[in-house]
Parts: structure tokens; sequence; C-alpha cells
């Protein structure tokens, strides 16, 4: 599966420079003007695993394939963006195609880039984007409900997804999003599914600060915090001018420049962690000496599951799957002695695979 991130936030907040530094390209304009992203950029990047390159280390394979997610730069939403303000509406579909945002929010002060306001305010600067967000979704509802009101003359089957898009639209019509449904009804669930709602995605709030506030929260960034602690979201900090500059560094180099300025992680490591925390993902690993695959599967996947996600033959034709946790092979430091010591499991289809299982599947063709 690949995870897409749509960057998002508003104008002159740091979204091109935040993708510049995330993917460590110079494919996306930065400029102090509104609107100076039209198209999404987007790139392919590699999620950084110390597991993977381990296992590498030690089997030394034809090739090592690492997860990839994909990075989609959206251009700058402004007030009145769900009635097409600011090429709005096309903004918004694009970001309707992500599994995750990434709000970026400015939380420094430059008086030589321009920002929407007369200086930053997180939460002001956040109701802005989820305003938009959510009376898109309202416009969207609409749209599906005057069908849906049309279509249950003729089929009566369709008032429970009736009702569901009902309750949908009084959702967002109080000014809350889908995530706040506390029901469980499956219509609610396959609308959602239908519709993919923008106040339905996960959402990962980016502090972009200044070199002072990276290694301590100055105001904004406690501000946003606040915000973000109120919708149950994560933040992350970041100086996007300074991870930008770093591109051409290499990660060790990387990490070093940004211990002395206070940070502990790269925003690239801090955005896939909350990505995948958020989102529920987790890693498993095929090892052999033509290759070492990570895959990534969501958590409470069953073993004819992540099966399939290699191949439909592995599910169809599955007959059982052999395991090793990671920290085992790593103890055994080989296959081979895990084998011989017994530390192989042996599971069925039902087997809930673990983050980091070493996992071989044996199939009929």
């Amino acid at each position: 599966m690949l995870l897409s991130i749509g960057i998002v936030g508003l104008p002159n907040v740091g979204k091109s420079t935040t993708f510049n530094a995330l993917t460590k390209e110079q494919r996306a304009e930065a400029a102090n003007y509104p609107f100076c992203t039209i198209e999404p950029n987007r790139a392919i990047v590699t999620v950084p695993d110390e597991r993977v390159d381990r296992l590498g280390e030690m089997v030394k394979p034809e090739r090592i394939v690492h997860a990839t997610i994909e990075f989609v730069d959206i251009a700058g939403l402004v007030a009145g963006a769900s009635r097409g303000e600011g090429l709005g509406n096309k903004f918004l579909g694009q970001i309707r195609e992500t599994e995750v945002i990434v709000h970026v929010v400015r939380c420094f002060e430059d008086e030589n880039v321009i920002h929407v306001h007369a200086k930053p305010d997180p939460r002001s600067d956040v109701e802005t984007i989820n305003t938009e967000l959510a009376l898109a979704d309202l416009e969207q509802i609409d749209r599906k409900l005057e069908r849906l009101t049309k279509q249950l003359k003729g089929d009566k089957n369709l008032q429970p997804v009736v009702d569901a898009a009902k309750e949908m639209r009084s959702l967002l019509d109080s000014g809350r999003p889908v995530t706040d449904y506390e029901g469980t009804p499956d219509a609610f669930r396959a609308l959602v599914n239908e519709l993919e709602p923008l106040t339905a995605k996960k959402v990962i709030f980016s502090a972009n600060v200044d070199e002072a506030s990276l290694a301590e929260d100055g105001v904004y960034v406690s501000a946003l915090r606040e915000v973000a602690a109120e919708q149950g979201a994560e933040v992350i900090k970041l100086c996007a001018k300074i991870e930008e500059e770093m591109a051409g560094l290499s990660d060790d180099e990387r990490l070093e420049f940004l211990e002395a300025m206070g940070a502990q992680e790269s925003g690239l490591d801090q955005v896939i962690r909350a990505s995948y925390k958020a989102l529920g993902l987790i890693s498993f690993f095929t090892v052999g000496l033509k290759e070492v695959h990570a895959w990534t599967i969501a958590r409470g996947t069953t073993a004819h599951g992540a099966a399939g996600v290699i191949h439909t033959d592995f599910q169809r034709g599955f007959i059982r799957a052999e395991v090793i946790p990671y920290e085992t092979y790593i103890a055994h430091g080989s296959e081979a002695a895990a084998k011989a010591a017994g530390d192989i499991g042996l599971e069925g289809k039902d087997y809930i695979v673990q983050d980091g299982d070493m996992m071989y599947f044996r199939f009929n063709v």
C-alpha cells in the first residue's frame, strides 16, 4: 500500500519549503507570494527504517526495498476556498485523494515573509482551514442527500443510507468534523468510505518554527499544541528552512546538525512516525538472498491478509506462514540459527501480524 500524505495550510506558511525538506528535493517552488503552487508537487519517498538496513547488512541481498510514501504539496487554502476562492475547489479535491493531512502552521514572525494576517495566529489559522474543509464536506453531503432522496422513492432499502447522510449533514452543520460521530451504523461507515470526507481524515499539525523555537516551544507552538490537544491530533515541530538547506547532507550529518540545534529527529522521521501512528500502520519484512523487503499493513492484519499484500497467489493458495520476530532474528544472527533454536513460529491464516515480523509464506500455486 502506498501511503499518500497531503501538505496543506494557509498561503506562505512554508508548505512548499516543508515539502522540499521532507523529500530532500528542490522540485517545489517556494516563493514569498500566495499561490506560487498551482498544480500539486508530488514525490515518492522511502520510509527510513533502521531494521531494514540492519537486515540488509546481515543478509547481504541483491537488493533492499524500503516501504514508500507519497508526499503531495497542495496550494494554500484561504477563507472562502469551499466557494472557489483562490482556486479552492480544485485544491480541496486534491486533499481528498490523500490519507493523511499534514497541516503546516506558521509559528514564527518574519516581517519579510507575507502572511495572510497581520501576524501568525495558530488558533485562527487552524480554524480557517478547518472551516473550509467542513464547508466542502457539507456541500458534498448536500449533493449526495439530494440524489438519495430522489432514489428513495423507488427503493425503500436506501432509508438507512439516507438516515446516515442526514446524521453526517447535521454533524457538519453544527461545525463538527465527521470524526466526531459516535455511532457505529454500517451505513455511516460505508458513506464515509464512499465520500472520503475531508474532516474524516487524520490530521498532523506541523509547527514551522524559527531556529530559536527548535529547542524550546515559543508562544506560537504552545498555542498550536493547545489547539491540537482539543482535536486529539499530534504536533510535530520543524524548521523547514533549515531542513531544506540540509537536503544535500547525509543522514548522519543531518541528524548531527539537528541535534546541535536542539531537535531529536528529522522532520521526515517525525511525519512518518506520526502518520503510521495515526493510521495504525505497521511493517513486516520478507528476507532472502535476492531481496530484503519492507511491507506496510494496517495493525491487526492477519497472516492471510499480509500474504495478499505481496501477491494474490500467496493469499489464494495460503498454507502457513513461518514467522520470526525481528528481535529474535537479530539475537540469533541468522534464520538458520533461529530455526535450530526452535524460535520460528508456524502460523495459520488467523495469526495477527506484529510490527517487525519476518515472514515466509508457504502456498499452493
